[in-house]
């Protein structure tokens, strides 16, 4: 029995800095992705305005968390505008070019961003005005001052113009204005937000970036017009993509107190292993693509390596081995992600859908099946079926988004974005 190689402790380790500079986007983008997957049902149980509150609770818990996290691994702490705007382009709110975020920095306190594409309208204006307004003004005015608050207290962040869009062809599609001023009072802590500070996400320790490796080692230089993921090292690039990981799983656990608050447990587990489902089977067929894996045992393998609900692996725990009786797949019933009750505590024995949609994104045939579960640990193997499986409800509701099929595609060499 053969366990997929790498050198380090990050599933991520094992690919090229050419390979990690396209992952990493993917990455941010399937963390955007997450919400087109949970919020269908969601509002399925609780109408719209409660998918709204939810989105908000979810968003301002976990963004500060992460934000601060990724600033500290990219070495670009800081009180500034320019440090607000630099976490934007690390977070999985703010996708490269799906959510085309374009900045202008007047001074320390003052900047603007506006939108030449947002993906997340795209999806969301077919549903009509009401549906655009949850989005671009309920959710969208406490979650970017979460956001912007991460990095300065009086922080604010207004907007100049946004959708519903007059005239409907309207671009930019959005502006904001961005101003740090002392007489800016913070809104209160949101609920909960102890919870998700205080979780295993939240204080897990990850590898450093090596210094010495080739290619940029931190962000603490001007910020660029966009970042162009292939001048960034190998080592720092590995840890981007374990902290994107947590980002996932951050935000995964706003999404599920939300959820929790609102319901019974066996009904906020059933939305929670949909919203699972959904963006597990559609990351998987994204990173397959997107790194030219074939749709056999060994490119199943590296997906589920790969995959941002089983990494960091310092934080799941988790193992794959090949065999030639298939993939096997170990979930241990302790880990840090088990005791912060994300993903992997919505599978088990009787509900395997997850992993189903995951497998079946590397190829529709795949069939998952319990060969042990012990105090332990429950462990799968898939095997490939005759014929394939139709693809699930949960996977085609998240292909529903213009980001199931949208392609990154290489800018050129970035700008530096001086002060006007």
């Amino acid at each position: 029995m053969v366990t997929p190689s790498f050198d380090g402790r990050s599933s991520y380790s094992g690919l090229t800095r050419a390979e990690l500079a396209t992952l990493v986007p993917e990455l941010l983008l399937s963390g955007h992705l997450i919400d087109r997957s949970g919020m269908a049902h969601t509002i399925a149980a609780f109408g719209r305005e409660g998918m709204a509150a939810v989105a908000i609770e979810e968003w301002q818990v976990a963004s500060p968390v992460y934000t601060r996290r990724m600033q500290r691994a990219l070495g670009f702490t800081g009180d500034s505008v320019e440090t607000i705007f630099k976490g934007l382009q690390l977070d999985i709110g703010a996708p490269p070019q799906f959510m085309d975020f374009r900045y202008r920095v007047d001074d320390h306190d003052h900047g603007e961003f506006w939108l030449d594409h947002c993906g997340a309208l795209a999806d969301v204006e077919p549903m009509g005005e009401a549906y655009v307004r949850s989005m671009c003004h309920d959710i969208e005015d406490p979650t970017f001052d979460a956001t912007a608050l991460a990095t300065n207290p009086n922080a604010q962040v207004r907007p100049i113009h946004r959708p519903p869009r007059v005239p409907a062809d309207r671009h930019p599609v959005c502006a904001w204005k961005v101003t740090i001023d002392p007489s800016h009072v913070p809104p209160p802590i949101p609920a909960n937000f102890d919870v998700v500070a205080n979780s295993r996400a939240s204080r897990i320790e990850l590898d450093p970036i090596d210094p010495d490796d080739i290619g940029c080692n931190e962000y603490s230089g001007p910020l660029l017009s966009d970042l162009r993921f292939a001048d960034f090292s190998r080592s720092a690039l590995i840890r981007m993509a374990d902290e994107v990981c947590l980002q996932h799983h951050l935000l995964t656990l706003g999404f599920l107190i939300a959820i929790r608050n609102r319901t019974d447990e066996p009904t906020a587990a059933e939305i929670g292993r949909k919203q699972f489902t959904g963006i597990a089977g559609l990351t998987s067929e994204r990173i397959r693509i997107a790194l030219s894996f074939g749709d056999d045992d060994a490119a199943l393998a590296r997906v589920l390596q790969l995959h941002p609900a089983w990494n960091p692996l310092q934080y799941t725990g988790i193992r794959i081995d090949t065999s030639e009786i298939g993939v096997r797949l170990r979930i241990p019933k302790h880990s840090g992600a088990v005791a912060d009750e994300v993903w992997p505590t919505l599978i088990d024995a009787t509900h395997l859908e997850p992993l189903e949609a995951m497998a079946r994104g590397v190829n529709p045939r795949y069939a998952a099946h319990v060969i042990a579960d012990t105090a332990d640990e429950l462990s799968i193997c898939f095997l490939l079926a005759d014929k394939p499986f139709a693809e699930s409800g949960e996977v085609a509701i998240t292909r529903f988004s213009t980001g199931a099929d949208f392609r990154i595609t290489d800018r050129g060499i970035p700008l530096p974005l001086t002060v006007v």
